[in-house]
């Protein structure tokens, strides 16, 4: 009898969806927040490009301000909430889905709402690739905790490039060549490479 093969984390477009966590005005303080912005951007049109469905949250919007422009997020209808996961402000996105499989996960704060999202998403099934070069904090060292804590709990740690590149699949790809040009320049620097240099005993 053949082993059973662990979950390998493959992101298909019909059955993932985009998740991004209150980018809004008064969290420009967050550390790397124009380049982590700058990413989940990136994430959003090629999801637009792929009929990949996107949900926007904003967290108590009335004091922490509206998502900011550069989001590109246009046409998307902001939830609110105060809750410090996602899930009850998209249940019932997730409820008309039943066909969904994987959650791309973007926004701020990592150990904050990026962290409760995901256990409540992994609680209910789903995969979670969280895209970390598109998750910040205002402390890295609660940024490298959360997002080591995240793969312990299940959830698969992803750049943004290799997401896109799993979505898309094949450079015979209708829309590759208009992918192609939204990674052309490299994504860019989070202060991911600090994080993870010297094998961080977190990551072993």
């Amino acid at each position: 009898m053949a082993a059973v093969r662990p979950n390998l984390g493959r992101v298909l477009p019909g059955s993932s969806i985009l998740f991004l966590c209150d980018m809004q005005e008064k969290f420009r303080h967050v550390a790397y927040f124009p380049q982590i912005v700058s990413v989940a951007a990136r994430m959003l049109k090629v999801a637009r490009l792929l009929e990949v469905p996107a949900v926007l949250t904003e967290q108590y919007p009335e004091g922490l301000g509206p998502t900011v422009p550069e989001l590109g997020a246009e046409g998307l209808r902001p939830l609110a909430k105060t809750c410090f996961s996602m899930v009850p402000a998209v249940q019932q996105e997730l409820d008309t889905r039943p066909r969904l499989r994987s959650v791309l996960l973007c926004g701020i704060e990592t150990q904050a709402c990026i962290l409760n999202t995901t256990l409540d998403l992994l609680d209910r099934g789903l995969q979670v690739h969280v895209v970390v070069d598109a998750c910040s904090s205002r402390s890295q060292v609660d940024r490298l905790v959360a997002l080591a804590r995240m793969r312990q709990s299940g959830a698969f740690l992803s750049t943004s490039e290799g997401l896109i590149l799993q979505l898309v699949g094949d450079a015979a790809h209708p829309q590759f060549k208009k992918i192609q040009k939204i990674i052309k320049e490299p994504a860019p620097d989070s202060g991911l490479l600090g994080l993870f240099q010297g094998q961080n005993p977190l990551f072993r």
